[in-house]
Order: structure tokens, then C-alpha cells, then sequence
């Protein structure tokens, strides 16, 4: 028999996060608009907004790694202890599971069946579904979450940079900023799109946030660069 096979929204969660991050930080945290408002060369321009990619890729990479790899030794110290409990006393994980399924409606003789039959299948996986919401699907990833962060980072920084490498010197700073709130709502847009937010895909879309933050580093050039 033919099986029915869906595509979920939710399986794109962990990398769709790390992207839409990486790609907004890179757009929004560029030193471009920063370098050029001082009133630097524009090949030092262009140094100074390489540079932020390559430190910027690095330390998306570091931090993703790191804050999804806490939450990845949280599931696995949590799935340890699960498992200490069903060797110790596995007829009250039992007791808890059909616990669980009465709650959620059905009638405690189904219940127990139902725990009965997941435990009997895979005892640790049941608990780990639905007594501590951890999901395979859902699961952290560290490295696919610091390669996704990293390389949007970089592709979201390259924007900017690459405006400012093909206008005139005198134009960098409305053309890289004009530019990049295109590239913000575009963001926006593909987001919802890669995560079906509706049934109408995304809509560009520029957070305010966002938006305000980009023009942070053109007002700290101004201010503090010299001519």
C-alpha cells in the first residue's frame, strides 16, 4: 500500500532559524555604512566591510555552535536520567505515560494500552516524545545550526559589500543603505516562504528592528570619524 507522505513545516525549524539569523545580523551589522560615514578610503572600505564578514561568519559559527550544542547536553543529560528512572522503576514511568495520554483524551484503559504497547516498542522513545517534548525531527544540531548561521552571515555581509564595491565612491552610503533594506524585506519574505508561514508564502517584510539597526553604524561613523 502506498504511503501518504507529507511535507511539515516544522522540519525546517532548526536550519531555517540559523539562516534567517545569520543572513539578518550579516545584513544589518555590516561595517561598511560605519567606514564609509567616516569618511575612509573606499578600498579601505571595502577592507574594513570584508573584514566584519570573515569575523562575523566566525563568530555566528562559534556562537550557534555553542548555544545549540547547551541545548543538545540538556536532551541527552535529560534522556539519561529517563533512562535511570525505567530501569528503577519502570511500572511507575508506566503509570506516568498513561498518565500523560488520559490527559490528553483518552479513556485510562486505552491508555494504559497505548503505554503498554510504546513501551513494550521503544520505552525510551515514548518518554522522550511525550514526557519531555523531545522530538527527532526537532532535535538539536549544532553543527548543521553553526554551518547555516555562518554561511548566511556571510552571503547577508557579502550584499553590502559587493553594492559598495560597484558604485561610485560619492554614492556608497544611499546606495548601500537603499540596498540593504531591500535585502532586509527580500529576507523577510523568503523566510516565510521557506517556512510556509500561510498559504500564501511570505511577504517581504522588513522588521523595524532591523531596519533601525542598520543605520546604528552610519551614525557611529559619523560621529566619531574624522575627515
Amino acid at each position: 500500500m502506498l504511503r501518504h507522505r507529507e511535507r511539515h513545516r516544522t522540519e525546517r525549524i532548526g536550519w531555517l532559524r540559523a539562516t534567517v539569523l545569520g543572513a539578518n545580523d550579516g545584513i544589518v551589522s555590516t561595517l561598511v555604512l560605519g567606514v564609509a560615514a567616516a569618511h575612509a578610503t573606499h578600498s579601505n572600505v571595502l577592507v574594513a566591510g570584508v573584514a566584519g564578514l570573515v569575523a562575523g561568519a566566525m563568530s555566528m559559527a562559534a556562537g550557534e555552535y555553542v548555544s545549540v550544542h547547551s541545548q543538545a547536553d540538556t536532551e541527552q543529560a535529560d534522556l539519561a536520567l529517563e533512562r535511570k528512572e525505567l530501569k528503577l522503576d519502570a511500572p511507575g514511568e508506566h503509570r506516568e505515560l498513561s498518565a500523560i495520554y488520559v490527559e490528553r483524551g483518552l479513556d485510562p484503559v486505552l491508555a494504559k494500552q497505548v503505554a503498554d504497547q510504546l513501551m513494550a516498542h521503544d520505552a525510551i522513545g515514548a518518554h522522550a516524545r511525550d514526557e519531555l517534548g523531545i522530538f527527532e525531527t526537532l532535535t538539536a544540531r549544532p553543527i548543521q545550526a553553526a554551518l547555516a548561521s555562518a554561511g548566511s552571515f556571510a552571503v547577508g555581509a557579502g550584499m553590502p559589500i559587493l553594492t559598495a564595491a560597484i558604485v561610485p565612491e560619492a554614492s556608497v552610503i544611499p546606495l548601500v543603505s537603499g540596498t540593504s533594506l531591500v535585502f532586509l524585506a527580500l529576507l523577510g519574505g523568503n523566510g516565510g516562504t521557506r517556512g510556509w508561514r500561510t498559504g500564501e508564502g511570505g511577504r517581504p517584510a522588513c522588521h523595524p528592528v532591523g531596519c533601525a539597526g542598520h543605520g546604528n553604524p552610519a551614525g557611529v561613523g559619523a560621529l566619531f570619524g574624522t575627515a
